[in-house]
């Protein structure tokens, strides 16, 4: 991961890559004239490459903004505020000191290529850029979660009340739907006449996804007893978009608190030579009271992708309940005096 850093930024300043700004920023009246996607070998729109969808664009529109689009003086602000608070150093020996140095190693995202994006919100429906509210059995559902995990104690007492992303299981950039995983939010896809695989450098997940009409024969739906992590996707082109649609969760990586009852549908277009629109509505009739839809484009990046191993034998979960012992053994000596 350190060395596709290191060539990423070398590349990135040598030529002055910071940002793609002709992504998401106008409304659909003011976009780009139409483009045609190169071909494949076998005649599809190639998606091919490495792509970025790192962003500062919330998921939600925050308190307080209204309409779906910032001024670019209020896109530059807010761009410039999140930057420095990536990139500023906490004082030493304090808790907070115990962070990734996003500046030593290029992780910030002010860095390495970005898409700067004039939307207020990532969520284009509802019309509020807010997810709908949650359903009676939702609300249900994530007090039972609430439970469970304050039955397991804080997230560091153990193992298992640690996150997925703590203990390297998953985490968020790996999808369905794909966004931005804070660094790192990179992807290579590539296209076979039958398959579409999107591998995410964050822990290298891999989506493996069959093209329903294939060459070889018409992929039958999933079966439904067969529940996985990413769910599971069957893709489809649909003239210049790729279609791909997501069931069979097993609902223990929860979007956005969403159930194994989660449906995914993303659309995949090519619109220039860096950018590559990607779009997704999500459904989960059991956690929320309608579908909601997202836009986040993408930019070319620098590849080749090297495995990010999320820790090295493990030591971050052994050194992580090293110290919530030691924390405990502390306070009870501190209590018996």
């Amino acid at each position: 991961m350190r060395r596709r850093l290191a060539v990423n930024l070398t590349v990135l300043v040598t030529f002055g890559i910071a940002a793609t700004p002709d992504a998401g920023q106008a409304p659909p009246d003011t976009a780009a004239p139409s483009y045609t996607a190169p071909r494949t070998p076998d005649g599809q729109p190639d998606l091919q490459g490495f792509w970025t969808n790192a962003t500062y664009t919330p998921l939600e529109r925050a308190s307080g903004v209204t309409g779906p689009f910032y001024t670019e003086e209020e896109a530059a602000a807010r761009e410039t505020g999140a930057a420095a608070r990536e990139t500023e150093l906490t004082v030493p020996g304090t808790v907070a000191d115990v962070h990734y140095d996003f500046t030593q190693f290029g992780l910030d995202r002010s860095q390495s290529a970005y898409v700067r994006n004039l939307r207020t919100s990532l969520i284009v429906d509802p019309p509020d850029g807010r997810i709908p509210r949650v359903t009676a059995e939702g609300e249900r559902r994530l007090a039972a979660r609430a439970e469970a995990q304050r039955q397991l104690g804080g997230r560091w007492d153990s193992a298992e009340a640690n996150q997925l992303d703590d203990r390297c299981i998953i985490m968020r950039g790996a999808g369905p739907p794909l966004m931005d995983a804070a660094y790192n939010s990179n992807y290579h896809i590539v296209q076979t006449p039958d398959h579409v695989m999107i591998l995410t450098e964050m822990i290298h997940d891999a989506r493996i996804i069959p093209l329903v009409d294939r060459p070889l024969g018409r992929v039958p739906p999933p079966d439904p007893r067969l529940r996985q992590w990413m769910g599971i996707s069957r893709g489809r082109w649909e003239g210049e978009t790729l279609v791909v649609e997501t069931t069979n969760f097993n609902g223990k990586n929860p979007f956005q608190g969403s159930t194994e009852n989660l449906r995914v549908v993303e659309r995949f277009r090519r619109v220039s030579d860096d950018v590559l629109d990607y779009a997704f509505t999500v459904e989960d009739e059991t956690m929320w009271a309608r579908p909601w839809s997202a836009e986040a484009p993408m930019t070319k990046t620098v590849g080749p992708l090297f495995e990010h191993a999320c820790h090295e034998g493990n030591y971050g979960l052994y050194n992580t309940l090293v110290g919530a012992r030691l924390e405990e053994r502390r306070a009870a000596e501190a209590a018996a005096k």
